[in-house]
């Protein structure tokens, strides 16, 4: 089967601490470009222990993080104490030090339902800077992109850019089960896309992905196989 030649723009690293750095700075230099340019700047980061370092990185850059936005591609819908909370992760290890006055939107809220939560959690987040002046994603093994998950009920929806940018509910594989999550059309919302992978089963998941077939079986192909936002993979094993 041929694969398609899509624009990604590929930067691998042999150490994962020089990751961390360049990636930083990168963040930064976006950041600080849209802050410069006198709007408010925007950042949307997903949750996972691969970001942790970077997070920690950011966290000391130059900016003015009172006109910085953040939030969350996905969140688990746990409280945001739990230990599986993105935004748990996110307070500890990223809206610390110089960006502990960053503007931070959580998608949780106070409704049990994830189902019935999602209008409210789109809400706050549209209230964001938009486009995102940079979107932050992981990849799960599955291929999977913030909690869009192969074969997921309700996949379908959130892959269609017909609909509305917003966020839906999902189901995950393995505990805690339900998320909340942007779907496509807000995700490609964004000046340019960086997808964060580390390690040699993620990276050959990355290229059975590049090879043509359905979104819904490997969701971050409806990432790669998109032409109209940019996206850099930074790998490292």
């Amino acid at each position: 089967m041929s694969q398609p030649k899509y624009d990604i723009h590929e930067h691998r690293f042999a150490q994962a601490a020089t990751l961390t750095q360049t990636l930083a700075a990168r963040i930064a230099e976006a950041l600080q470009s849209a802050l410069a340019a006198g709007r408010g700047a925007s950042l949307a980061v997903p949750g996972g222990h691969t970001p942790i370092a970077l997070f920690e990185r950011l966290s000391g850059a130059t900016l003015d993080w009172d006109n910085v936005w953040v939030t969350l591609t996905d969140e688990r819908w746990v409280d945001v104490t739990s230990a599986s909370s993105n935004e748990a992760l996110v307070r500890s290890h990223l809206l610390r030090n110089a960006a502990a006055s960053a503007q931070f939107v959580g998608l949780k809220n106070a409704d049990a339902n994830v189902q019935t939560a999602a209008g409210a959690s789109w809400s706050n987040v549209a209230e964001i800077p938009r486009p995102f002046d940079l979107l932050l994603l992981g990849m799960g093994d599955d291929g999977h992109i913030a909690s869009l998950f192969p074969d997921s009920p309700g996949l379908p929806a959130a892959l269609d850019l017909s609909q509305p940018p917003g966020c839906v509910a999902m189901h995950a594989p393995i505990a805690p089960h339900t998320r909340m999550s942007l779907n496509l059309r807000a995700l490609l919302d964004s000046r340019q896309i960086v997808l964060l992978i580390e390690g040699a089963g993620k990276w050959d998941t990355l290229q059975r992905a590049r090879v043509h077939g359905a979104a819904t079986a490997m969701p971050v192909r409806a990432l790669l196989q998109q032409q109209n936002v940019p996206v850099s993979v930074y790998w490292s094993p």
